[in-house]
């Protein structure tokens, strides 16, 4: 299923949803998106942006009394696979490979990141 592209504060309020993994109330995603990434944003700002993901199909919006919750009705898991897919498709031209070499220049990764994906991929086997 292909995903409709968030922009970089949507991003962050799924963020935000996705950490918590319960049904949010607007206060909720507010603090937790000020406290945790430094944000000053204002109800109304984030209420945009949750229209805009409920519009998109990211959220269920339901009122418990009189407060809206925010569900998500897409996983966390399946929105990260699909950028790193385009990722590998617009900048590594497909490649797994070209992608696998990036990621392991010795800039990028430490010695331990290297021996723990080592080990993940011999799992596989």
């Amino acid at each position: 299923m292909k995903l409709k592209k968030l922009t970089e504060s949507e991003q962050l309020v799924m963020k935000c949803i996705w950490m918590k993994e319960e049904h949010m109330a607007l206060s909720e995603i507010v603090a937790l998106a000020n406290d945790r990434y430094g944000k000053d944003w204002k109800p109304q700002t984030v209420s945009t942006f949750l229209k805009y993901l409920v519009q998109k199909g990211y959220l269920a919006m339901y009122r418990q009394g009189r407060v809206f919750k925010y569900q998500p009705l897409i996983k966390e898991e399946d929105y990260t696979a699909q950028l790193l897919k385009e990722h590998i498709r617009f900048w590594n031209d497909n490649s797994i490979k070209s992608f696998a070499s990036n990621l392991c220049r010795e800039e990028t990764m430490t010695k331990q990141e290297l021996d723990e994906l080592k080990e993940m991929l011999d799992d596989l086997d």
